[in-house]
Parts: structure tokens; sequence; C-alpha cells
């Protein structure tokens, strides 16, 4: 164990004495996971396991690199793929274009960051096509997930929607990942990291998953196991991509940021620091920063509503510090003022997670969480 919060016990009961008894858990995933460096030359050899035929939707800096090769892969394993150029954003006119090249495909495959990821799934939803995701960063945990995200041509979400089934096959190549951006997998590091605390609050409050059921125990498990790994291994891992070459920490973080925290929130529930996005994502400058730096700044005020150890707190904050992610709104983006922090608060309170808490909130309180929070915190910034 490193120097970072241990976390052998949580300040929330997860008796469930608030789930109903006829609540069902529902437990949802990916088929099949493949991660590795080199998992793209597979490819064809994995798809081939599910049809002889596939659209791929490639992001433009993956088609340049990669395209070859992958159609390489493709033609060894006897699958007909045919490769689509991603325009950059998901919007319906983009999901359009490409089902006007792709005709009906039994397979959608999408490579690339979250947006080509959620305009293949989006295609594939349409059509009623299988899906396949290759993330070639590791900033989110949604290419496990059967959720995807709309955006209008001003870049603004207009809505998340949701595919009947998880994709059935997740391939990440570890060699990939190993080059993108650093601040990116750091990312990826802060939208994982909290999803125990999220996953415990929402089981303790009997709330419902992404499925729409109860939260499974399994899920809370791994947001377990995937918060102990981060604090394990994520240094290590940074150094890695600093080299740009795959190590076993790199592998095993990646393993906790896409596959472990996907399957966590999905199955588990979303809680308060997902909520806080509904106020982070409205107001600018804080719109502006990646989404698991939002969600990594407003780990600290849920656990500050939970009541946690302020030592507990200050050692989250540490590893934050340690690994480059925000412990304040100053951090994040800039030295808050009073009605920033209040528009902030009312709009998290508007979120649908909200309620998977064990106790009612109002927007007072995390007002007062996040004042606390940047008094703590904010003097670190740099």
């Amino acid at each position: 164990m490193t120097r970072h919060a241990r976390h052998d016990a949580s300040c929330i009961n997860i008796d469930r004495s608030g789930m109903r008894e006829d609540m069902m858990i529902v437990f949802g995933s990916p088929s099949r996971y493949v991660q590795g460096p080199g998992a793209l030359r597979q490819l064809g050899t994995e798809l081939a396991r599910i049809a002889d035929t596939a659209i791929l939707v490639l992001d433009p800096l993956i088609q340049d690199k990669h395209g070859e090769s992958i159609d390489a892969s493709c033609r060894a394993a006897g699958v007909a793929a045919r490769q689509l150029r991603f325009s950059g954003e998901c919007t319906p006119a983009e999901v359009e274009r490409l089902a006007a090249e792709a005709g009906e495909p039994a397979v959608v495959a999408a490579a690339g960051g979250g947006k080509c990821i959620d305009a293949g799934k989006a295609l594939a939803n349409r059509n009623g096509a299988i899906v396949v995701t290759i993330p070639t960063i590791a900033s989110t945990d949604a290419p496990t997930s059967h959720n995807y995200v709309m955006y209008d041509e001003n870049h603004r979400m207009i809505a998340v929607e949701k595919l009947k089934n998880n994709p059935a096959l997740v391939v990440v190549d570890t060699a990939v990942i190993a080059q993108a951006p650093k601040k990116l997998f750091v990312a990826g590091i802060g939208d994982a990291i909290g999803k125990i605390y999220e996953t415990e609050a929402c089981y303790a409050a009997g709330g419902i998953n992404v499925f729409g059921a109860g939260s499974s125990f399994s899920a809370v498990e791994l947001g377990r196991a995937c918060h102990r790994l981060l604090l394990a291994e994520a240094v290590a891992a940074l150094t890695a991509i600093d080299a740009g070459v795959p190590s076993a920490a790199l592998e095993r973080v990646v393993e906790a940021t896409v596959l472990m925290s996907g399957l966590a929130f999905e199955s588990g529930g979303l809680s308060i620091s997902h909520s806080m996005t509904r106020g982070l994502t409205a107001l600018k400058p804080y719109a502006d920063a990646l989404h698991g730096f939002q969600v990594a700044y407003a780990n600290l005020v849920q656990i500050r509503l939970e009541g946690r150890p302020e030592a507990e707190i200050r050692a989250l904050a540490t590893f934050y510090g340690d690994v480059g992610l925000p412990r304040s709104l100053t951090e994040l983006a800039s030295p808050p003022d009073a009605d920033a922090m209040e528009h902030i608060a009312q709009r998290t309170m508007t979120a649908p997670h909200i309620r998977h808490f064990p106790r009612d909130l109002t927007a007072a309180e995390i007002r007062e969480a996040m004042q606390w929070v940047e008094a703590a915190f904010a003097e670190q910034a740099t």
C-alpha cells in the first residue's frame, strides 16, 4: 500500500435499508474485453468471432497511423471491413452522414476517443448492428458502457442515449494508449478513482443503477478494487506514459480506468460526483475542463458531504497532487466567486443521481462542502 489514503471501511453504512424489497439488480457488461500491447493487430481475429463483415468508424489520427494495419488484420482474418472517417463531433447530422455511407452493417466498430466511439454506438443503434469499441485513449470508462452522448453543432450535449446491450467486444491496445496525451490518461484516473464513493452511496441509498435496476454489490466491490489499484499503481503508470511504452503498472491502471470503473458505474450507480458535472458543465470556465478532472474535484466535495475524516480527504488530495488532478475549483479552471458556487450547487441539485445518497441534500450543503474544499486546497494551486 502506498502512502495515499487507505480505504478499509466506508463512512457510509451500506446495509441497504433504503432498497425496496421488490427491486431486482442488473449487472451488465461487454461480452468480451481484450487488452494489451498490439491488440489492434488482432482486431481482425476478434471481429471474425462475431461476423465476416464490419464497418469501421475511425478517428482521423487513428486511420492515418493505423488504418493500413487494421485493414491487413481484417483481411487476414477473412473480415470484409470498410473504413469510414469520423468528422470529429457526434451530432445527429454526422450519424446520418455515416449511415448513408455504411448501408446496413452487421457490426459497427469505432476506434478513437469518446466522441468517435459514441458516433459508432449511435450508428449501430440506428441500424440495429452489433457494437465494438476500440478506445485509443483511456480518458473515461465509456467504452464498456451501453450509454452514448449526442451533441449539437456547437459542441453542446443534447442527449444521453442507450444501446439495447453493452458492446459485444472492447479492444484496448495499450501500446497506442501509452503514446496518447498524458493529460487524457490522468483524466481517466480522475473519472475512475471515485467510483468507490459513488457506488457505495448509491447502494446504501437503495438507488438505481444505469440499467434502471438496483445496485449490484459486485459493482460496489469493483469500485473498491479500482480505487485500491489506482492508489497503488497510478504514479508508476504515469512513468510509462512519459516513456511512451506500456508497463505492468500501465496495464493494470488501464484495466482499472476502462474495465473495472466502467462495470462499477453502470451496474453500481452514480451519486454526487457525477451529479456535480451537471453544475460544472453549465458554467465557464469549469465547463471546458475534461470530464475526469471535473469528477475528480467533485469526489472531494462528495466525501466531505459524507462526513469522512479530514485526514482521509487530505490523503486523497495528496494523491491528486501526485498524479496531476485538480484539488479545487481554482485548480480546475479559476478561483470561484460566491455566485459561481451557488450556480454550480443549484444545477447539481437537478441531476437524477443526486437522489443516490443516504440522506437528502440541499444546495446549501453542497455549496458549504465546496467552500470547505476550496478553503482547504485552493492555496495549493500553482
